[in-house]
């Protein structure tokens, strides 16, 4: 990481903040008298995400996490709270980030060539650059082109953001009190259990949705009418069954990677009391018996309930994504590669046998079936179509639209986010309401940005997935099961694009977060090797 380091840091605890911090009491004070009990909760517990954002920018962070998700209810159920208000504690977070380099007379930027480049972002920076091509002469460019090219500039803001402060970006000497979150070991597991936590209370909601509550949209009715396909605060199962596949296979991976090399016995750097060792000093590359213990018990917990829910979401994109998530885990769990072949392979066939011995349950068997069934590549204009079959032919129309669309502008597309707005001119006659997307993150980019911005989009994801396996292979401790997890997650989305996007509903303020986690590991992999490495 390279970083411009000018003067001396500013001081921020004189008397004027002293003053500040008396006015604003008042003022707050004030403000509360005039509302009811409920909005002054409401009014104060915002206040203090906005101080402690202020204080911390992985308070903020954490905020526009949880928020985010709450977009599609929001607009849905409570239209009088911005829907977009994740968005804001994202960028109060960023600012804060800023304000902090500022205030240390430091600004922490990748580099792009040389040792002390970031392998991920040049990629990056790629897509970015081919999206924004894209958007030459696009079709309706200010209602669809621009926001979607916002997402995407959050997405290389959070990935800078997360790998500056997982490392503690300077020293914690820096202004006392300013880094609470402590050394990188601890920034690191706190950022996982934000991540987790978000997981486990959307997967909590899924399933009260599916069998708890007792009632539902007559359209989500499972297994015969008595339960409901669990949707969280999405308003729709599949993106919220992507979100939770991304967000359990990172738990999974981590804690099952954390677990085996433990009991595998993986050579230690700190001692049984916890504390690092000097050549470890933030306690990556080996067990620290009280934190990791905890951050394992977490996973665990957070893991079961998370993949139920995902089980309730009766996604069959999201089991095959997670089916994908679990062999990768199976691939990257040893580091020995005859023992990956032997695990893999192992899977895969006790879930063939369970299949063809129909000890799977029925209706689960009928539902994954059923697509593969009903899925064809033909022109689907003069198809027949049924309550079995709508959706699967409603999704194979969008498919082709977007092939029209490709052959309209081979090379740059219709623009990036621009589906929704071109779709009329290239929509079947039977299908003139356009789903937002094509449902096929592949064929949707290659519509929206062409062939150019689809090569990029891959070159980025095999960037991606190239050096989060070499951090599986070469990392120890921490670092590695964190690789093995996002392994993990990343499977998971490669597959369910198949079948969706997974960008909506503010999903790639969580995958933009993971992509900065996973530039941190791969650096850290740079300094932290493994003894098995081969």
């Amino acid at each position: 990481m390279r970083f411009v380091k000018v003067g001396r840091p500013v001081a921020w605890n004189g008397p004027w903040v002293t003053i500040s911090g008396l006015m604003l009491a008042v003022l707050v004070s004030l403000v509360v008298l005039q509302l009811s009990p409920v909005e002054g909760v409401v009014f104060v517990g915002l206040l203090a995400v906005v101080i402690g954002t202020l204080v911390e920018p992985f308070v903020g962070l954490a905020g526009g996490l949880f928020v985010g998700p709450l977009k599609a209810y929001l607009s849905a159920e409570v239209p009088q709270i911005p829907s977009q208000v994740g968005h804001l504690f994202i960028a109060l977070a960023l600012g804060s980030w800023l304000m902090h380099g500022l205030s240390r007379r430091e600004i922490h930027l990748p580099g792009l060539f040389g040792s002390h480049s970031s392998p991920l972002f040049l990629p990056l920076l790629g897509f970015l650059g081919a999206s924004l091509l894209s958007l030459w002469d696009a079709i309706g460019l200010l209602s669809y082109g621009i926001p979607e090219l916002v997402k995407w500039a959050e997405i290389v803001l959070l990935f800078l953001f997360v790998q500056d402060w997982v490392s503690a970006g300077g020293t914690s000497g820096h202004g006392p009190g300013w880094h609470i979150a402590g050394p990188v070991g601890r920034r690191l597991r706190g950022l996982l259990v934000m991540v987790w936590a978000g997981g486990l209370v959307q997967a909590l909601v899924g399933i009260w949705q599916f069998g708890l509550r007792g009632e539902g949209p007559d359209h989500f009715k499972i297994l015969g009418g008595d339960f409901f396909r669990a949707y969280g605060t999405f308003e729709q199962p599949n993106p919220y069954a992507g979100y939770l596949g991304l967000t359990a296979a990172l738990a999974v991976g981590t804690v099952a990677a954390l677990l085996w090399d433990r009991l595998g016995g993986e050579p230690e750097t700190a001692g049984e009391d916890g504390r690092a060792d000097a050549a470890d000093p933030e306690g990556l590359r080996g067990w620290r018996p009280s934190a990791e213990w905890a951050l394992v018990g977490f996973g665990v917990v957070a893991s079961a309930v998370m993949v139920t829910a995902l089980v309730a979401s009766w996604s069959r994109g999201a089991w095959m994504g997670f089916g994908a998530a679990t062999l990768a885990l199976a691939a990257a769990l040893p580091r020995r590669t005859r023992w990956s072949a032997m695990l893999v392979a192992g899977l895969v066939v006790a879930g063939l046998g369970l299949y063809w011995s129909g000890r799977l349950p029925a209706s689960f068997t009928a539902r994954l079936t059923s697509f593969v069934q009903d899925i064809r590549l033909e022109d689907v204009r003069g198809v027949p179509i049924n309550d079995a079959n709508y959706a699967v032919v409603e999704r194979l129309a969008h498919w082709q639209a977007a092939i029209s669309m490709v052959r309209h502008r081979l090379w740059t597309g219709v623009g990036l986010g621009c589906y929704e707005a071109a779709y009329p001119t290239f929509a079947l006659i039977n299908w003139p309401i356009a789903l937002g997307h094509a449902h096929n993150i592949y064929l949707n980019l290659w519509a929206e940005t062409g062939l150019i911005g689809l090569a990029a989009y891959l070159a980025l994801w095999a960037a991606i997935f190239w050096q989060t396996w070499r951090v599986t292979r070469r990392a120890r401790g921490l670092v590695r099961a964190i690789g093995v997890g996002l392994l993990g997650a990343w499977s998971h989305v490669t597959v369910h694009h198949l079948l969706d996007n997974l960008f909506v509903n503010n999903v790639h303020l969580h995958i933009g977060v993971l992509m900065g986690l996973a530039a941190f590991a791969v650096n850290q992999t740079g300094r932290v090797s493994s003894v098995y490495d081969r």
